[in-house]
């Protein structure tokens, strides 16, 4: 009989919820009622938020498999309205905060996840002193804050320029559906205040002094039905049409006009240069000093026409200039690229190709906005200015535009073009896209996609300079249209799998 009991006591105190649920849908009178009446519910219904989230399994998984998919493990995070903890455990941060206005969720999240710091704090009145981390996280809360404009600008504190805001809440469009959830008790009684579309977060976001980073929809059936729950999710809710259906909204944004500390900065110019004999000492005579220190690398590509020779001659013709030599084991620009990388001593690292069809002179425009924290990933345009008409091929300059539009498809950022070879990024972010390298494989001989896909995956900010595109004065392209446009199709492919249908 004590199951019947447990049972009986479990619905009236839903039936109990559901009653103080609708009392709360009305507006408060003012802050201090609403955090007053909004404590005490969930105060109430943190006994019984497991049993909820039992009864949901398959959307808790979603949540926390995405909040994976836009947070890595090992980061600084804090998360605003907790619960009982269980998202921020998910996350495996090395350093996890998690705050609510629930002394009881407090009380059991503590208790469920003592590796982690939990602390009871309305989030209208954030405070943190000297707290700063790598990831803010507002799961599902947006509905019931009392003032969302006060709480994004409370986050500012506790960001550092890096920081990223993650942020998932419920679209409008399932209201009715919600609804009838919560009438048939499939779904708890929750007192939502708001309900807000993504321009109004991110007008609010603005407002408070971030910029969407990254928006795109996800969970379009959050119930498990064996064979259809994972097909559903993962492709088809990121279809034309289909995906503006998704249940909720994931947002991810950054804060704005908080420099990077100190500067200046040191800058690594990597030049992958195969036969470009007649290219390498007007690139050295024309690269501007940048930042505390200019290093010039050139990596050499097994070259027959004396490039390697002709290298070695201007560094030691010009000893005043940083400038060293390497020579490629592999082939390929990606592979100069990464050996580039691996040898550049600077913070700030940036690839010009040797045949000299972006000017160095155009390079000082990266480094201010890396410098500024205006961009964080940097890369040329040349598809804005006129160009001299030798320098670009039709058949080129339409696949140029055709990746474009996909890729920004995929990426979730807008992009113009892809195949710019110059690009600039800070050392400690090519150390996270490196170590990530494993999540695309190694299918991108270029280089270009390797750091554009690993950027969008760690939600860079990407930032295009337009540059005047040059015809070249020596030497002949390496550049396949067929051949390599087939391969791009390739990356492009492999990229839908892991920026687009994920769930």
């Amino acid at each position: 009989m004590r199951w019947i009991e447990a049972v009986g006591a479990f619905s009236a105190r839903l039936r109990e919820l559901g009653t103080v649920a609708e009392t709360l849908r009305s507006p408060p009178a003012d802050f201090r009622h609403y955090v007053e009446r909004w404590r005490d519910f969930f105060d109430r219904f943190a006994p019984v938020a497991d049993v909820w989230a039992q009864r949901n399994p398959e959307y808790h998984r979603l949540v926390h498999s995405l909040a994976g998919y836009y947070i890595p493990p090992g980061a600084r995070v804090l998360e605003i309205g907790c619960g009982t903890g269980d998202l921020l455990a998910a996350l495996s941060p090395s350093d996890g905060l998690g705050l609510d206005l629930s002394g009881e969720m407090v009380r059991l999240a503590e208790k469920k996840h003592p590796g982690l710091r939990f602390r009871q704090m309305v989030a209208e009145e954030l405070d943190l002193v000297d707290e700063r981390f790598d990831y803010i996280v507002l799961s599902d809360l947006l509905g019931y804050l009392h003032d969302i404009r006060e709480v994004f600008g409370r986050l500012r504190g506790v960001c550092h320029a890096r920081t990223r805001i993650v942020i998932h809440w419920y679209s409008r469009l399932w209201q009715p559906v919600i609804s009838l959830a919560e009438w048939l008790g499939a779904k708890p009684w929750l007192p939502l205040l708001n309900w807000t579309t993504p321009e109004d977060v991110e007008n609010l976001l603005f407002l408070a002094g971030f910029e969407r980073v990254h928006r795109r929809g996800h969970i379009l059936l959050p119930k498990r039905i064996p064979g259809l729950t994972h097909l559903t999710n993962r492709y088809l809710a990121h279809l034309p049409g289909l995906r503006w259906l998704c249940l909720t909204y994931w947002v991810v944004a950054r804060p704005v006009g908080m420099k990077l500390e100190p500067p200046p900065l040191r800058v690594s110019v990597i030049s992958p240069c195969r036969n470009e004999a007649g290219n390498i000492e007007p690139l050295v005579r024309r690269l501007p000093r940048m930042g505390s220190h200019t290093e010039l690398i050139f990596v050499e590509g097994h070259s027959r026409d004396g490039t390697l020779e002709e290298c070695q001659r201007v560094a030691r013709a010009d000893p005043d200039r940083d400038i060293k030599v390497f020579v490629q084991e592999g082939i390929g620009k990606g592979d100069a690229v990464r050996l580039g990388f691996a040898r550049a001593t600077g913070d700030v690292l940036m690839v010009l190709d040797a045949d000299l069809s972006v000017a160095p002179e155009d390079l000082p425009q990266f480094y201010e906005l890396l410098a500024n924290a205006q961009g964080e990933f940097v890369s040329g345009s040349r598809l804005v200015y006129a160009m001299d008409a030798r320098a670009m091929r039709f058949l080129n300059l339409l696949g140029n535009r055709v990746f474009a539009l996909l890729l920004s498809s995929l990426l979730g950022q807008p992009i113009k073009d892809t195949l710019c070879g110059s690009k600039a990024l800070l050392r400690e972010d090519y150390a996270r896209i490196a170590a990530n390298r494993h999540y695309f494989g190694d299918v991108d001989p270029f280089g270009d996609f390797d750091l554009i896909f690993g950027a969008a995956k760690l939600n860079l900010r990407m930032v295009e300079v337009p540059i005047r595109y040059c015809a070249r004065v020596y030497g002949q392209t390496n550049i396949s249209r067929f051949t390599h446009g087939w391969l791009l199709l390739r990356m492009s492919a492999k990229a839908a799998a892991r920026l687009l249908f994920v769930a």
